[in-house]
């Protein structure tokens, strides 16, 4: 089985010092909250206080508000050599720390602490790519019908904008949404995720340490429903930017289409990994359980869905199952684990429910299904590997965000692909071939707006990363990420007088 270590006891007055203030930061100000309410902030590993953050105010929410606008006044003449400096600054800052973030991280989300530094660094990538692509928004000329007419096309910062990250990836998931905005020259307001905050302060840290102009960026913690209806209705917002799930994000369209108001939104998803008989089988179902279970499978790109060729199915089932057995899992702090906790007690009952209706429909149950017995305390859960799963199964229709693989069969081409797009997601999927025609065959039919060869670690910042369907629009990543935080204006210009 996979082997667990006991969830250690390490808060002390060490990692106490390595968090930011728990505090709103607005304006280029931290402060506490105007009633002075908090919510705690718990490590999911020991169920212990790690910090306790402000609830924003509506009062809070407006002089948020305000800063923005008037940060976003100042930051929009600003040079775009200038902002890529800032940003390049920025991305200095977070590397040079990178441990300290890291720890912070896994203390407030659970992940190991290899793979809370790889997201660290990840989100410097982020400021660093748009360092670059801030001075590269270009406009053009446009050849006129007549000598005497000039057209320009000019792309300018949409406005203030209202940015909400998941908990999952606490720290890239902010960063994919504070750099392009300040490349574009637009200010922000950031609500941390309420589950895990800490992560997004530790931006907040980094711009009042690199000189960032005062109310560019502001970060707010609260109850998420509150805040999100209050800066969204807000007339100073321009454009709302969310990672979270798809009952959240039909949500905050329905409100920012109230104000026509533009947004991108990056959904939930059920990745389908293809896995043809050409492929090296062993090979593939080493790194399938590997890249299933990061982050404990709490990951909108995650594999997600393993599709197999029936006739290499039991090899690599076998292969799959044995990788997963020597999964570690336990506290993110202690050397060699590979699984954390899942971040909520919520979210753990929700797997748990997956697993359960599965096996009760049928499925067999390969490994793992339920909370490890040598654990007291925290919110662990044996990563799970379930076999003849049917289309019909939830499992299979919805997403899990947890350590649960679901394994079915495929006979031909056209039933992967059927099996792959039956879902009413499309953020990601994967394909496992040594056939160049089947690669571009799949990567082609796959109803996703990403798709990884041979591969899973697909997200990168140079690249434009989001899904069709129910799994969102817009891009967060590559030079398209920086579109939905500008807005094209056209002028026509008579050279000789007024006609």
């Amino acid at each position: 089985m996979a082997t667990t270590t006991r969830a250690s006891q390490h808060e002390g007055a060490g990692e106490s010092g390595a968090l930011p203030p728990p505090l709103l930061f607005i304006n280029g100000a931290w402060r506490e909250s105007a009633d002075g309410a908090t919510r705690i902030v718990e490590n999911p590993a020991t169920e212990t206080e790690v910090a306790s953050v402000p609830l924003a105010t509506p009062r809070d929410l407006d002089e948020a508000l305000e800063a923005a606008d008037a940060g976003f006044r100042r930051w929009r003449s600003t040079s775009a050599w200038e902002r890529a400096d800032a940003l390049r600054a920025f991305a200095l800052a977070i590397r040079e720390q990178a441990d300290r973030f890291a720890l912070v991280m896994t203390l407030e989300q659970g992940k190991p602490l290899a793979q809370a530094r790889g997201e660290v660094l990840a989100s410097a990538d982020q400021f660093d790519w748009y360092a670059d692509e801030a001075r590269r928004i270009y406009g053009r000329t446009v050849e006129a019908r007549d000598p005497a007419t000039r057209i320009l096309v000019r792309r300018e910062p949409i406005g203030p904008v209202a940015a909400f990250a998941a908990w999952n990836f606490p720290s890239l998931l902010s960063a994919r949404k504070i750099a392009p905005a300040l490349a574009a020259g637009c200010s922000i307001v950031v609500m941390a995720p309420i589950e895990a905050p800490l992560s997004t302060l530790l931006f907040a840290e980094v711009a009042e340490r690199t000189g960032l102009p005062a109310g560019v960026l502001n970060v707010v913690t609260g109850e998420p429903a509150d805040v999100s209806r209050h800066l969204i209705t807000s007339e100073v917002i321009r454009k709302v930017s969310l990672t979270g799930s798809v009952p959240v994000g039909v949500e905050l369209a329905r409100l920012a289409a109230e104000g026509m108001k533009t947004t991108s939104m990056e959904l939930g998803g059920h990745a389908p990994v293809l896995v043809f008989p050409d492929t090296d089988v062993r090979g593939t179902a080493v790194a399938a359980a590997r890249g299933k279970f990061r982050n404990g499978g709490q990951v909108c790109i995650a594999a997600s869905r393993f599709l197999v060729h029936e006739s290499v199915s039991a090899e690599f089932t076998e292969a799959f199952v044995a990788e997963t057995r020597e999964l570690r899992v336990g506290d993110g702090r202690d050397p060699g684990v590979d699984l954390g906790p899942l971040t909520t007690s919520r979210r753990r009952a929700e797997v748990r429910a997956l697993v359960e209706d599965a096996v009760g429909a049928g499925a067999t149950l390969e490994h793992g299904g339920g909370v490890p017995e040598e654990f007291d305390a925290g919110y662990f859960f044996t990563p799970t590997v379930l076999s003849g799963v049917r289309p019909e199964m939830r499992v299979m229709r919805e997403e899990p965000f947890g350590p649960v693989a679901p394994l079915t069969t495929f006979a031909s081409f056209d039933e992967a692909i059927a099996l792959a797009n039956s879902t009413p997601y499309g953020l990601g999927g994967f394909v496992f071939t040594r056939d160049l025609a089947t690669a571009h065959r799949a990567s082609e039919a796959l109803e996703v707006g990403m798709v990884g060869v041979n591969h899973l670690t697909i997200a990168t910042a140079e690249a434009p990363f989001g899904g069709v369907k129910l799994s969102g629009h817009g891009r967060e990543g590559g030079s398209e990420g920086v579109d939905g935080y500008t807005v094209t204006k056209y002028t026509s210009m008579r050279l000789d007088g007024p006609s």
